[in-house]
């Protein structure tokens, strides 16, 4: 049975706040006391009963645009990971059944695509091709794909010399088989694993994208644009500047709780 007394800290705060946003992605348009482009008030008005965060640089209701935020945020980031373990995993397992000249070009190609940092890749291809949720959704996965594809690969080449693995194969099963019903039940725990920190990476990664004027466009938000629309306000400590860019930062205590073993303590 699950301790929770041994989750560390930073992840419980996690998974806290993980729960908190996908409730509010999901009941967004009953929950939010404005709309998303509804202009309500003056400028960066200050937290009130009337604005419980305040407004933007734009006068809008400043809670309505994280909730609304949260909801664009979450439903990107969620099919940009499952879009790279899809591809990442399939590719990593075949390489590792297949072998031969297959795995030595897909892995030469995809150690040249590791080499560059995805986030200059991402604002090279963003910059020419039409900025989308189907443009970043397949640019974020495509990208994150290749760390999946090294751990899938290392994985299943350790599996793939396994009894039942040889057995299947003198059974005369094809690849597909060894792949599906071989490989992957065997290697789920490390991707499982994996998933979490994917997950966070893809919403620093398009939060960073956003602010840098390649992500979510306006009128629609998202944390990343909206920190990018308030920037000017940071100095004077205006409450739309801050916010979204201290719930970004919490994110990176998902991360790091996400990332340590459950034996040790918080970090």
């Amino acid at each position: 049975m699950l301790d929770i007394r041994r989750i560390p800290i930073p992840a419980l705060i996690g998974l806290v706040l993980t729960a908190l946003f996908v409730l509010a992605a999901i009941f967004a348009p009953w929950i939010s006391p404005h709309d998303n482009a509804e202009i309500v008030g003056d400028v960066w008005e200050p937290m009130s009963a009337a604005h419980f965060l305040g407004t933007d640089n734009l006068g809008r209701d400043l809670l309505s645009r994280m909730i609304y935020g949260a909801r664009i945020t979450l439903f990107i980031a969620v099919l940009a990971t499952a879009l790279s373990f899809s591809l990442g995993a399939i590719l990593g397992f075949s390489a590792a059944v297949f072998g031969g000249w297959f795995d030595t070009i897909l892995s030469r190609l995809i150690d040249l695509l590791m080499s560059i940092p995805t986030l200059i890749v991402g604002l090279v291809v963003l910059s020419v091709l039409p900025t989308n949720l189907v443009t970043l959704i397949l640019v974020m996965g495509i990208l994150d794909s290749t760390r999946v594809y090294r751990l899938s690969r290392a994985v299943a080449v350790d599996i793939n010399v396994m009894d039942y693995v040889e057995a299947a194969k003198l059974r005369g099963e094809g690849s597909a088989w060894i792949i599906f019903r071989e490989i992957l039940p065997n290697a789920l725990s490390p991707l499982v694993s994996e998933l979490g920190l994917r997950f966070i990476y893809a919403v620093l990664f398009l939060s960073t994208l956003s602010f840098l004027g390649l992500g979510v466009q306006p009128p629609d938000a998202d944390w990343g644009g909206m920190v990018k629309e308030n920037k000017d306000g940071i100095v004077f400590c205006i409450a739309a500047a801050l916010i979204p860019a201290m719930v970004i930062v919490l994110w990176d205590f998902h991360r790091c709780g996400s990332s340590m073993p459950a034996d040790r303590g918080p970090c």
